[in-house]
């Protein structure tokens, strides 16, 4: 069997035909000119995901039978000896588990594998995608044409359902690994089976076309020896059909070395979307922060200057090979990739246990695991880590590339859930650090880093100075750590510290004080604190006899042992207002022997808004999209409550946007590439045309929410070879595609090239969620013309 792109890692070392640039004037002109060749759809301006979906087991139904891609040999148990798997997923959600050969678990119970087969594990994957903010998944598409092509026909149908239930976008993507038919197979292959899935409205659309990638052209291996003009060929060919097509390239496909073949710049540059491989290229942070100056920043250059989005691979590290250092490697290669301005992000993969580049729910512990099988569990470096800490480091990184979050090198995802780490564990680990001021590249974050080495200074000569780490959410803190570097001479600084619940009032817990730090003692120090309720902890030093700064290596902070009682649940959650970027919230007061001291809005399980009474205004949201929102309670002990119950809200659209702008629209028929997707793509010279001398016809935009429509804008090109014509027409509009009502009943509208070929046609507020345009008849062809229709609200 052919190397999959799965496997091609490890063997091209960072730089090996590669020369540096110069990191700080490369990055700030680029970021200041780079620009997104499209607007927002479902790839730009969105986190997209690898969806395998090809794992089954004996029992499920799926057509390939045995245990697939769970085993070498699939028609044998998996076993520590016959395994294609690095890393175990966390079962608890999954429906239906399959025992397989491996040992008991480390707590004694069966060790069970899912089925991609079942549709209650694409619900879930799907589910878990709606609750963290990944938009789009890819589904992988290898060879249909051999024994996987019937279970993999059926998998497309799970993963469309579920895309639909769950509010997500999906697309095909292609792997050609191993394909030696290719270039004819895989144009049958869409127009016979895959394109029927466009009519989907969870099917990603991007510039009103549906999205198609095609992953393996010029990869320089036995695997993929396709010539630059078969390739060439294909991505021309899905161009006429239609689609937006995204490349799946080599990581060094600018240059034509290493992992790519020469003589594909061409191939390359034919696409709409890059989106280079990254698995197995480094390991490490610096190795991150190398391809980002030497690699990113000058292939996003390259696709700004021919008019191509960019969408990097970011990855989770491999969990097998011990790359992920509970989270900081994600971050940072997410960090990375929104500070230079990438159009898209394309995780790598959202459930790949194969090479344990997963970020789907995975064995927390050994308890969790096959006992002996020597696989890592997430807290392999020693630090626990909730099964789904990369789902929700994912939904705060999305959030950071959408510029929901401020941009920030420190993962504000701690690797429990709630807000805080492990029990007994350090709070302030990782979480957002701020000061009062800073010495040179000596940040306040280096005093959360878990380096000891590393170390906030601030300004010189100017005391006092403070800083400060956000825990993230309330805690019963009851002991302060404070250090400086291991190896430097004896110093006392004068420190206070003060808690807060909301960042703006402060108390005091301990001080002034003089804090001794001594090499004989590891200079760490120790301040017990009466237990206090505090999200954000501030250490002000206002003297320091070893240097005229604040220095501080090390902020830990750990809270008051016990199991207090949480609050009772808000009750009554409800949507009191909406605008287009904005959704107000009211409910019901929690209760608690502790009192309560605030409230937290969680979006998709991440917490959005901290309050001190019961509404709140959630803002920075994207018009015309749904969320759903959860309400909990945070008593003075800072314990929180289990969440309320969900309430959902669509967004408002934004005022005087064009509603039907890249939504999805289908049509009663066409002719050659006047395709219908021109009608929503923004560009008034490209058009649909219907069937000739076959009146009527029409064509329909979803608007995806229902909404009063006030005004529909039609388009024919404004050269004027577009001669006056007068077209006979129709608007309906409809709440679910199926009953449709006439908003503008027909008539005859001309358009002329002399006003811009263009009618506007009032509608009186009619909500719906579907608009057809009906025409019937066309002075000026045989054959329905539109190249942009326009919905407005009211």
């Amino acid at each position: 069997m052919a190397v999959s792109r799965r496997r091609l890692i490890g063997s091209l070392a960072a730089g090996s035909a590669l020369a540096a640039v110069s990191p700080t004037d490369l990055v700030s002109a680029l970021r200041a000119t780079a620009h997104a060749a499209s607007p927002p759809g479902d790839v730009v301006g969105k986190v997209s995901v690898g969806y395998q979906g090809w794992f089954s087991c004996p029992g499920d139904g799926a057509p390939i039978g045995g245990w697939w891609h769970w085993s070498r040999d699939r028609f044998q148990s998996p076993s520590p000896a016959n395994t294609t798997i690095v890393s175990w997923p966390d079962m608890r959600e999954y429906a239906r588990g399959y025992t397989t050969a491996y040992p008991p678990l480390g707590n004694g119970q069966p060790a069970q594998l899912f089925s991609s087969y079942d549709q209650q594990t694409v619900d879930t994957h799907f589910r878990w995608m709606q609750e963290h903010g990944c938009d789009t998944a890819a589904l992988q598409r290898f060879n249909p044409f051999g024994d996987e092509g019937p279970t993999r026909d059926a998998m497309t149908v799970k993963v469309r359902g579920a895309a639909e239930r769950f509010g997500r976008k999906f697309y095909v993507m292609y792997d050609v690994t191993g394909w030696t038919a290719m270039q004819s197979q895989i144009k049958q292959d869409w127009l016979d089976r895959m394109s029927a899935h466009t009519a989907s409205p969870a099917y990603a659309r991007q510039n009103g076309r549906p999205v198609v990638c095609v992953w393996g052209f010029g990869f320089n291996d036995d695997g993929r020896p396709f010539a630059p003009a078969a390739c060439l060929d294909v991505v021309t060919w899905f161009k006429a059909q239609g689609c937006y097509v995204i490349g799946g390239v080599p990581t060094y496909w600018r240059q034509g070395v290493n992992d790519s073949r020469p003589g594909f710049s061409e191939v390359y540059h034919a696409f709409h979307m890059l989106s280079p491989w990254m698995v197995g290229r480094t390991g490490t942070l610096d190795g991150l922060d190398w391809f980002h100056t030497n690699v990113n920043v000058p292939d996003l250059a390259d696709c700004a200057a021919h008019g191509i989005d960019y969408q990097p691979c970011v990855m989770p590290g491999d969990l097998s090979a011990g790359h992920r250092r509970h989270g900081d490697f994600y971050w940072r290669h997410l960090y990375n990739m929104t500070r230079l301005g990438a159009q898209g992000l394309y995780v790598s993969m959202f459930d790949e246990y194969n090479e344990g580049n997963q970020i789907a729910k995975t064995s927390e512990t050994q308890a969790s695991t096959p006992a002996g099988a020597g696989i890592r569990a997430l807290d392999e470096d020693g630090v626990a880590c909730s099964a789904d800490y990369y789902l929700r480091i994912t939904a705060d990184g999305g959030r950071m590339f959408k510029g929901q979050l401020a941009l920030t090198p420190v993962r504000p995802t701690p690797p429990v859930p709630g807000g805080g780490p492990q029990p007994g564990g350090d709070l302030a680990a990782g979480r957002p650090a701020s000061a009062s001021s800073q010495n040179g590249a000596f940040a306040a974050g280096n005093a959360v880093d878990a380096d000891p080495n590393s170390y906030w200074e601030s300004a010189n000569g100017a005391f006092p100075q403070w800083w400060r780490v956000d825990l993230g959410a309330s805690h019963p803190v009851a002991r302060v750590v404070l250090a400086v570097p291991a190896g430097w001479e004896a110093r006392t600084q004068t420190v206070t510290v003060q808690g807060s619940t909301d960042g703006a009032s402060f108390s005091t817990l301990a001080g002034p004080v003089g804090v001794r730090f001594d090499p004989a003692t590891g200079n760490t120090a120790t301040l017990t604190v009466p237990s206090t309720a505090a999200r954000h902890v501030r250490v002000t030093v206002a003297g320091n006899t070893g240097w005229p700064a604040a220095q501080l290596a090390q902020v830990k902070v750990y809270a008051a042992t016990g199991t207090p009682t949480p609050p009772t649940p808000p009750g009554g959650l409800t949507v009191t207002g909406r605008t287009s970027t904005s959704v107000s919230l009211a409910w019901t007061a929690s209760t608690d022997p502790d009192g309560i001291t605030g409230y937290q809005v969680r979006r998709d399980g991440q917490t959005v808004a901290s309050v001190p009474g019961t509404s709140a205004t959630v803002g920075g949201l994207t018009p015309q999209t749904a969320y759903t929102f959860t309400v909990v309670a945070v008593d003075g002990a800072g314990t929180p409550s289990a969440p309320s119950a969900a309430v959902s809200a669509t967004t408002a659209a934004a005022p005087g946007a064009d509603l039907a702008r890249g939504r999805p629209v289908t049509e009663s028929s066409h002719v050659q590439a006047y395709g219908c997707a021109n009608t929503v793509d923004g560009d008034a010279n490209t058009y649909w045309e219907s069937a000739g001398n076959a009146f009527p016809q029409w064509v329909r935009v979803d608007l995806g929410t229902t909404v009063p429509v006030g005004q529909v804008v039609l388009r024919l090109p404004p050269a004027a070879a577009w001669q006056r014509r007068t077209q006979t027409l129709s608007v309906e509009t409809s709440p679910d595609g199926t009953a449709w009502s006439t908003a503008v009943a027909s008539a005859a509208h001309v358009f002329d090239p002399a006003t811009g070929n263009r009618v506007t046609l009032a509608v009186p507020g009619t909500p719906g969620r579907y608009v057809r345009i009906r025409v019937t008849g066309n002075t000026g062809w045989p054959a329905a013309q539109l190249s942009q229709l326009e919905v407005y609200a009211a």
